[in-house]
């Protein structure tokens, strides 16, 4: 059956899924996975049904440790529950985490994947909480992008009930959570179809019930604690299967490939990389742009992280492989390596590519920026087994610098950039334009936002991108075909018009009379318009808003008006 689209972000992708398959979702709000919780709630407000024609039971808890005593609890009772959270709130989660994973109950705990905090606090995305959780007994698995996630969540909803062990279904924080797409949506047709209802029926009848009580939960001496701790081992052995299973089911459905562990690139590469997470969309870019040039480079794209299916790992290996490179969205001071990169390491040395040169990196902690030619950077380098790319590592030297990147985007794609201060409405209308654009022309497109935690007041800037063919670059606009300053002080602030290509547009925001623009634009500017032809437009968005009777705070509403005029992304319609 061919799916609706529909422009969303990773948040609302996740939700979808979770909320079919929820009897009980216990919520507790932690930024970048709020949104999540928010949303399910509002349709729960609404009368929404799950796929079983029941409307979900909300309830949020006072702290993210309550949020997950409350799956536990309903668990126990035979009701299907979820979870979403991040950061600091998933580490609330861990005890309840382990009593879960060991009482062998299907969970769904929803991450986006956010930075712990350690010498200081950051709201924004990495790994390093998942990885906190890896030993708590829970199977994790990883999507790479908005439809990644819509496509891939019913297999951790199925598998976790399934295989009767909780699943971490996670993606990166704001990168992949707030990112906003135009993709394909499952229908509830399709959800109940792919969903186990015989597994159900047996978690539903082996539930804590006083009209069937049962022993659970004892404690345990020494005399039987390990024998059948160990016996779990079975359980986690079938876990691969199954989740092959539920995405062979996935593929059948909507035409797909996916796999426990994905390859991508040219069969016979000499230069792997192993990663998980949205930095691999970016790798795809760079793959193709190096197989163009003649380069024989690959992708290990990681879905299934725990249990980690050696044998499946090994079989995407391409024979030729010379060097493999493992990046990890994550630092573990004092480990000889991060957690992926030791999985990968313990799995080649006793395989037929135990002589394969393999160095560890680090990238995009607190969701620092990836870009190709920082992926260019890695495949280049032979020298260092450990490495950093994203920043200039001038204390311990362990950086690479990022090679040159010509345009690695594949096809026609139309890129935007827009300059605004915190709460000014910037953010509100660029979200508005690429839904408008998503949903009501045959465009893909692609919207993130790019601000500091202080939000309200600080710099915030728009990197808006469409055009006909899916786009996978999860990495911030680098130079634009439009860039708009809606705030007059930044064009001595920042360096904005230098982000155009040649023949770009550059929309100006300001109260100037058009004779007076010259006298107020730094010379550096005006000499790059002069040299790149660049088309420069002004228009004064409050001076129109007061005339209008909008106001002077409803300037984004002109400005999206602007954009739309300049681009001729849409018919124009006059009265």
């Amino acid at each position: 059956m061919e799916r609706k689209q529909a422009t969303m972000d990773g948040n609302h992708a996740a939700a979808h899924v979770a909320y079919a398959y929820t009897d009980v979702a216990a919520i507790y709000p932690i930024t970048p996975s709020s949104v999540m919780a928010e949303v399910a709630e509002v349709w729960a407000t609404e009368g929404k049904k799950n796929i079983f024609g029941n409307v979900v039971e909300i309830s949020e808890m006072q702290s993210e440790a309550g949020a997950a005593g409350a799956v536990h609890g309903a668990l126990a009772a035979g009701a299907l529950s979820s979870t979403f959270t991040a950061s600091q709130g998933l580490l609330l989660m861990i005890p309840n985490l382990y009593k879960i994973a060991g009482e062998g109950l299907p969970g769904v705990f929803h991450v986006a994947a956010r930075s712990i905090a350690t010498h200081a606090l950051s709201i924004f995305g990495d790994h390093s909480d998942v990885y906190a959780c890896r030993q708590a007994g829970a199977a994790i698995m990883c999507a790479s992008s908005v439809q990644e996630v819509m496509d891939l969540s019913p297999a951790a909803h199925g598998a976790a009930l399934e295989g009767r062990i909780p699943f971490i279904s996670f993606f990166d924080g704001f990168r992949t959570s707030h990112e906003i797409q135009k993709i394909s949506v499952w229908s509830d047709e399709d959800l109940r179809d792919l969903f186990p209802m015989d597994s159900l029926k047996k978690f539903r009848e082996n539930s804590l019930n006083p009209e069937h009580p049962f022993q659970w939960g004892q404690a345990q001496n020494p005399d039987t604690f390990f024998q059948i701790r160990e016996a779990a081992n079975r359980h986690y052995a079938e876990v691969p299967g199954i989740v092959e299973a539920y995405f062979n089911k996935i593929n059948e459905k909507i035409g797909t490939d996916y796999h426990l562990f994905d390859y991508y690139g040219d069969k016979d590469a000499v230069h792997v990389i192993v990663a998980m997470g949205s930095v691999c969309e970016t790798v795809e870019e760079t793959i193709d742009y190096l197989i163009s040039k003649g380069e024989k480079v690959g992708l290990i794209k990681v879905r299934l992280y725990r249990p980690f299916a050696a044998e499946a790992f090994l079989s995407c290996i391409p024979n030729a492989v010379q060097q493999i490179s493992v990046l990890d969205r994550t630092k573990e001071p004092g480990a000889p390596g991060e957690p992926l990169y030791l999985d990968v390491a313990s799995v080649l040395k006793d395989s037929r590519f135990k002589d394969v040169k393999i160095v560890r990196g680090r990238y995009g902690l607190s969701s620092k920026d990836t870009t190709p030619g920082q992926i260019l950077a890695v495949y280049a380098n032979a020298q260092k087994s450990e490495f950093t790319i994203g920043i200039r590592d001038d204390v311990t030297e362990l950086s690479l610098d990022p090679l040159k990147a010509p345009q690695v985007i594949a096809g026609d794609v139309y890129s935007c950039k827009f300059w605004g201060l915190g709460a000014d409405g910037t953010v509100g209308a660029n979200k508005n334009s690429i839904k408008i654009i998503g949903d009501h022309t045959d465009l893909y497109a692609q919207a993130y936002f790019d601000y500091d935690s202080k939000k309200s007041g600080g710099l915030t800037v728009s990197h808006l991108r469409f055009g006909k063919t899916p786009i996978r670059s999860t990495y911030l606009v680098q130079k634009a075909d439009f860039v708009a300053c809606h705030n007059p002080s930044y064009v001595w602030k920042y360096n904005m018009v230098q982000d155009l290509v040649p023949g770009g547009t550059f929309l100006l925001n300001c109260p100037w009379e058009p004779q007076e623009v010259e006298k107020h634009l730094p010379g550096q500017v005006k000499r790059f318009i002069a040299e790149n032809n660049i088309r420069f437009y002004v228009i004064d968005g409050v001076k129109i808003g007061m005339e209008t009777g909008m106001g002077p705070t409803r300037i984004n509403t002109i400005l999206q008006a602007a954009f739309f005029k300049l681009t001729a992304i849409l018919p124009e319609w006059r009265s």
